[in-house]
């Protein structure tokens, strides 16, 4: 079996990019599982919690967001790396992996090490936006000083958008109380958290903000060029052309050996 073991299952980029490769191989009769230590994943794919997770000699075995420093008896073992300075390799014990996985060329060359590694996107959809005139700007992702959710507020408003839909977790709550709720409290900016319906949370904005100061493949970009939804990013991001879901799982089975 391919497992996924990972110490963040929340709602995220990371997740969301597990979840749809469990579902993909699952879709070609591959058994494969996805394990964490939050609930949100449950009901989205094949999925358990973290404290379940067994290895067997047969696995085939991917991990992410976990600081593990031996290599267990089984049949392939990957570190699934999605993130830069949150997860920094030169600093935490990777030469036991087989192989280390990056998402982009840039997350690569930030982390530069030497170990072998192979690079492959993670699956993003598109969604079905029928571009309605709502006149509402939205930004989506968690709310923290990383995504800079005031820069892309304050950019909507300055293109002439009245409202701001805000689609995402509070991750930093001082940084929301100085910087977002006076955009709220003010009627320009409203608070719609984290919606699993994309087509919903696409179809009630005319055009995206993304001013993230770093993320190693960002899916809401990816998303919104898939969909041929409006974009706007303060500074240039990678994953300008996103990779089919079949591509994709053609890359993981070479590396699989399957």
């Amino acid at each position: 079996m391919i497992k996924i073991a990972t110490g963040f299952s929340n709602g995220g980029g990371s997740t969301i990019a597990h979840i749809n490769l469990i579902n993909e191989l699952n879709k070609i009769n591959l058994p494969a599982k996805l394990y964490g230590p939050h609930q949100w994943h449950l009901d989205k794919c094949e999925s358990d919690l973290l404290k379940n997770f067994q290895i067997k000699k047969e696995d085939i075995i991917l991990t992410h967001f976990l600081n593990i420093n031996f290599r267990p008896d089984c049949k392939k073992f990957i570190l699934s790396c999605h993130e830069t300075k949150l997860f920094p390799l030169k600093e935490l014990p990777h030469e036991h992996y087989d192989l280390v996985h990056f998402v982009s060329d840039f997350q690569k060359n930030w982390h530069n090490i030497t170990h072998k590694n192979v690079i492959i996107p993670p699956i993003t959809y598109a969604v079905n936006w029928l571009g309605k005139k709502t006149n509402c700007a939205g930004v989506i992702g968690s709310i923290d000083p990383n995504k800079r959710t005031h820069l892309s507020i304050e950019r909507a408003l300055l293109d002439g958008y009245q409202k701001v839909l805000l689609f995402g977790n509070i991750s930093d709550h001082t940084y929301f109380f100085s910087f977002i709720q006076p955009f709220i409290k003010s009627g320009k900016a409203i608070m719609v958290g984290h919606l699993d319906n994309k087509e919903l949370m696409y179809n009630s904005v005319d055009k995206v903000y993304h001013s993230s100061i770093i993320e190693c493949c960002p899916l809401v970009k990816a998303e919104c060029i898939l969909s041929g939804i409006p974009y706007s990013e303060l500074d240039p991001l990678p994953n300008d052309n996103p990779s089919l879901p079949q591509d994709i799982i053609t890359k993981w089975l070479n590396v699989f050996n399957l």
